[in-house]
């Protein structure tokens, strides 16, 4: 990677030739709850503190030992806590579980094995890859089969193609859907196969609602917002999606109401941006998807005519920091008292597998830090 100061070129771009390919959306199924779709988390009412993991794009076929890094050192954060108040209450899973295709089999390869010994619960939203269908697969089968199999039970149970593994199925009401907990509401958006994402009336609606809901909260409780394709990218891959950005405006606008931050996955990197909008509210825009998938993304030279730095849709975003050789996770703290309430950000990169250092003393490194003061709103 070479090192060239944020502030003087990588920036968000949007690929000048996107690809609009809306017609490998895949058709939603059935919803495992019901409207409007939310879950109750189960910790204390009372909590003054909520600490949960984010990662995402932890699938692939050649990525054992990345991934496994990558839970391990998510798993130490539970062992290594000082007390039980200072462990993660659970994982948010930001998708791209499996590759290349949602299949069934590949959940105890990819998910379910690697996964097993991680101590909390694990909740999600899909990925393209989790959604998509192979064409060459003899076996037929709907999209998101497998991961509704996993995540959106109507109670936990044995996964039958992971009968041997301990983990039991997932409770999530939908594919797309709200987390309710005393600290925040976290809303976890479905973004669909095509390469810039694609999310249609029904799911816009409801989302719109679902910020307004939030609304009503805000004084206690942070407004997360989760999606799977990165609005905003600097990443030579993919870019900033003008599909995602579009649509997120458009129902911030409808509902007057912007979240706190928001999380996403699909490059290959750690990306943190500042978005500035003309209330005055600075929103975090965040990438977290070097969860363990073999090939990093690079960040593009803006200065190639492949890339445009120019659009409008760009204007006010900033990229703060940014990871592109190295696996992490982020670890999140949301902490309110009479003095402070506000959410805490760290991302943590992943050693270097080295044959000549004991594994037992390869530890992650904080590579970044933001913090998002909420006090006294």
């Amino acid at each position: 990677m070479v090192m060239i100061s944020t502030k003087t070129l990588y920036n968000a771009v949007l690929k000048t030739e996107q690809i609009y390919d809306t017609h490998k959306f895949q058709s939603l199924p059935q919803p495992s709850g019901s409207y409007p779709y939310r879950l109750n988390l189960d910790v204390p009412a009372d909590s003054k503190k909520l600490i949960f993991q984010m990662v995402g794009d932890t699938g692939g076929l050649n990525t054992a030992g990345a991934r496994q890094q990558v839970v391990k050192q998510m798993a130490a954060q539970y062992t290594n806590a000082a007390t039980k108040h200072d462990e993660p209450s659970f994982l948010y899973h930001l998708g791209d579980i499996v590759y290349h295709y949602g299949e069934a089999e590949q959940y105890e390869g990819q998910f379910l094995g690697p996964f097993e010994y991680y101590p909390g619960p694990i909740y999600a939203i899909a990925g393209n890859h989790d959604s998509d269908i192979n064409p060459e697969s003899e076996t037929h089968y709907d999209s998101l089969e497998a991961f509704y199999t996993t995540f959106c039970n109507t109670c936990p149970k044995t996964i039958y193609f992971g009968q041997h593994i301990q983990r039991k199925s997932q409770v999530q009401p939908n594919v797309y859907w709200t987390m309710q907990t005393p600290l925040a509401t976290i809303i976890g958006l479905y973004t669909n196969v095509p390469k810039y994402g694609c999310i249609k009336k029904d799911q816009k609606n409801w989302f719109i609602k679902e910020l307004q809901h939030a609304a009503k909260y805000s004084t206690d409780k942070a407004i997360i917002l989760c999606l799977h394709h990165a609005p905003y990218s600097a990443d030579l891959n993919h870019g900033s999606s003008l599909v995602m950005i579009d649509f997120l405006e458009t129902a911030f606008a409808t509902a007057g109401v912007k979240p706190d931050v928001v999380f996403s996955g699909y490059v290959h990197n750690y990306q943190r941006f500042s978005k500035q909008y003309s209330d005055g509210k600075t929103v975090p825009f965040i990438v977290a998807g070097a969860g363990g998938f073999e090939d990093l993304h690079s960040l593009a030279n803006p200065n190639d005519p492949a890339y445009d730095t120019k659009s409008s849709a760009l204007d006010q975003v900033q990229l703060e920091n940014y990871c592109d050789n190295k696996q992490g996770f982020l670890k999140i703290e949301i902490e309110k008292n009479p003095f402070n309430f506000s959410i805490k950000g760290s991302y943590y990169t992943i050693p270097d597998l080295d044959k000549d250092s004991p594994e037992e003393l390869q530890q992650a490194s904080l590579f970044d830090s933001f913090r998002i003061d909420l006090t006294g709103r």
